[in-house]
């Protein structure tokens, strides 16, 4: 049993299996069909790597490039793209029905900074006791939030009543 080692990457060299490629030279010029083997043999002439790149095709089609360098190019793209990934947090304020001004103000502080680092902010009102049978109370401090945030940021999830509390999410614009 002639096992060959798992590798990740595509396959080089040797390791391609197929009698028959269609070769890409160095320059980026379509050669045609071409025996592995010759295919090798170009490579080496070259100095360079058979690089299968799409093994998928009929025939699978396979580039002389430098294949140290192909990974390098790889990495550094993969690389690059984590760098522009951004992950997006869900802040939470929490407020009740009976909230005083100045308590309203500072928790609106906290949502514009938020806003303003890119995240959004889920704002869930939690009612108790008899707080649950003035819920139009809750509804109106949720909207005044809108109000005061409708510059900076959209509603993603409208007001909604889950149980105890009443909850609204907001996104950047």
């Amino acid at each position: 049993m002639n096992s060959r080692p798992e590798k990740d990457g595509p396959a080089v060299n040797e390791d391609i299996l197929s009698a028959d490629v269609r070769l890409i030279d160095a320059d980026g010029d379509n050669v045609g069909v071409v025996s592995t083997p010759d295919a090798i043999q170009r490579a080496i002439d070259a100095g360079l790597d058979l690089v299968e790149i799409s093994p998928n095709a009929s025939p699978p089609v396979a580039k002389i490039m430098d294949y140290g360098k192909y990974k390098y190019e790889a990495q550094k793209k993969k690389s690059e793209a984590r760098k522009k990934q951004s992950v997006i947090v869900v802040k939470e304020i929490k407020i009740r029905p009976g909230i005083e001004e100045h308590d309203y103000q500072v928790k609106m502080r906290a949502m514009n900074k938020f806003i303003g680092e890119g995240d959004k902010v889920k704002v869930t009102l939690r009612f108790r006791g008899r707080e649950m049978a003035h819920q139009e109370l809750g509804a109106k401090i949720l909207d005044r939030v809108q109000e005061d945030l409708v510059e900076i940021a959209k509603v993603e999830q409208f007001p909604k009543m889950e149980g105890r509390q009443m909850t609204m999410v907001f996104a950047p614009r």
